[in-house]
């Protein structure tokens, strides 16, 4: 062949290239590479001193079954724990519900999922920030936002409506959490939800989260839900307590003003009830007088009637002694050779006199 002749003298060399060398094998000319049959050979010679009995391939089979058999009873058996509740699944679609404990399935027809029922799951909401705004503030009914923090406690009531009706139930939680809230805050005024209509709030939230995962079919039962703060946004709060500080010294002076009131009007009433209790004695006083000067009228009528002159003569006296005592008295005597004007001592009146001096000495000086 034409590059046999190059080969140089090599033409012993079979198997030479046209450049005077053989090929080089795998090892990079040192000799010829391991053969792989060689070794799958070497690896059965060694199992077969390792197992009892040569390795005779009933054994084999034997230990193969028992592997296979292994495996299967292992996957087969599964522990449900005590919060724990078991949902069977056959090709995917539910079977039974099974309690904690130790159970059986039929692997790999059967499998098992167990959704930690008695565990207590919590929610927050108001913590985090969603598009550069915090997801806490919202629009109270009376037009002012309101930052609020409110936490939400649920728990799984039914295993089988949880893992197939909903395909993300903590997120649905999360959506109808803060759309619940969204809508009581919304139709409740910013002061009554930050003060006393706190718990109120919370009352109609849980249930209308509860009623909209119950139409879902859910099976998710909320345990509590606490409004933990509900204030007026950061970049307001200044503004807020200035209003709040002017809040509570409108409420003082109402106060004040009330108790003024109340005073004035006691000091009013008590002076109303004197009025009236020294009305009634005077009115009890007139009467007692009219009853008195009319039994006196008809008891002097008595008497006048039994003795008319006597008590006509005596009723005239009685009246010039009343008459005559209240006034200055003049004696004129008359007849011949009577002086006149008889010279009277008011011994009664000088009485009187004296004793208003000694009862009023600076109005007698």
């Amino acid at each position: 062949m034409p590059w046999s002749k190059q080969s140089g003298g090599g033409g012993g060399g079979g198997g030479g290239g046209p450049w005077g060398q053989g090929p080089r094998g795998g090892n990079g000319g040192r000799g010829p590479g391991p053969d792989l049959e060689d070794i799958i050979r070497k690896g059965q010679d060694r199992l077969k001193q390792a197992l009892p009995g040569g390795g005779s391939g009933k054994l084999m089979w034997i230990l193969v079954v028992l592997g296979i058999t292994g495996f299967w009873l292992m996957n087969s058996f599964y522990t449900v724990k005590p919060e724990e509740e078991g949902v069977v699944l056959r090709f995917g679609e539910y079977v039974r519900s099974t309690p904690p404990g130790l159970h059986f399935i039929i692997w790999p027809i059967e499998t098992v999922e167990t959704p930690k029922v008695q565990e207590e799951n919590q929610m927050n909401f108001g913590l985090s920030s969603r598009g550069g705004s915090p997801e806490g503030l919202m629009l109270a009914g009376d037009q002012n936002i309101v930052d609020i923090r409110f936490t939400v406690l649920w728990k799984i009531s039914n295993a089988q409506n949880f893992l197939f009706e909903v395909r993300d139930p903590e997120q649905l939680v999360r959506v109808v959490a803060e759309s619940a809230m969204r809508e009581v805050v919304g139709s409740t005024p910013g002061d009554q939800i930050r003060t006393q209509g706190r718990l109120e709030a919370q009352n109609q939230v849980l249930t209308l989260i509860q009623e909209t995962l119950d139409s879902y079919k859910s099976g998710i039962r909320i345990t509590g839900v606490k409004l933990e703060k509900a204030d007026p946004p950061p970049s307001v709060i200044d503004a807020f307590e200035e209003v709040q500080r002017a809040e509570q010294n409108q409420n003082k002076f109402i106060r004040e003003a009330e108790s003024y009131r109340n005073k004035l009007l006691g000091e009013a009433r008590g002076e109303s009830s004197k009025i009236v209790e020294d009305a009634k004695a005077y009115r009890a006083r007139v009467v007692n007088e009219a009853e008195g000067e009319a039994e006196r009228f008809i008891s002097v009528y008595n008497e006048y009637v039994k003795a008319k002159n006597v008590t006509r003569k005596r009723i005239f006296l009685e009246t010039l002694e009343e008459v005559y005592s209240n006034t200055n008295k003049i004696i004129i005597e008359t007849g011949q050779g009577s002086p006149g004007v008889v010279p009277y001592l008011p011994l009664p009146e000088i009485a009187k006199r004296s004793n208003s001096s000694r009862s009023n000495p600076a109005g007698g000086q």
